[in-house]
């Protein structure tokens, strides 16, 4: 069965969700939970087109205070923050223990146990190897 997705776009009016369908005239319905939107959507969706909702996709679009949009974009920030911190302590292990340190001076180094510098070498090996 073929799917198609269409878009859900949803605003808090009082302490309803309003949710509108961009992609077809006169798709609307509203939620009093923003976790309920995708199965109403879908449902209008299927209503107007007459069509299986098993075969309606929905991308839910809401619209969010600055305050939820401020705190997304820090929390990816942090991921990419941490993604760039374990490579950069891969890459730290790897030339430390190449120059001869050893794995107990390493940890000290880097702030971290001798186990998890001992998890983190053959990883650090293995990436460089790829590489």
């Amino acid at each position: 069965m073929e799917v198609t997705t269409y878009m859900a776009v949803c605003r808090r009016v009082g302490d309803w969700w309003a949710i509108s369908v961009p992609q077809l005239k006169g798709v609307h319905s509203q939620t009093r939970r923003l976790d309920q939107v995708e199965a109403m959507a879908r449902e209008a969706i299927a209503l107007m087109l007459d069509a299986d909702p098993a075969s309606i996709a929905v991308d839910v679009r809401p619209e969010l205070p600055g305050v939820v949009s401020h705190a997304l974009e820090a929390r990816r920030a942090a991921r990419q923050a941490e993604e760039d911190a374990e490579r950069a302590t891969a890459a730290a292990v790897r030339a430390l223990l190449d120059d001869g340190y050893t794995v107990r001076d390493a940890g000290a180094m880097l702030n971290l146990s001798p186990q998890r510098i001992s998890q983190i070498a053959p990883a650090a090996k293995a990436r460089r190897k790829a590489g």
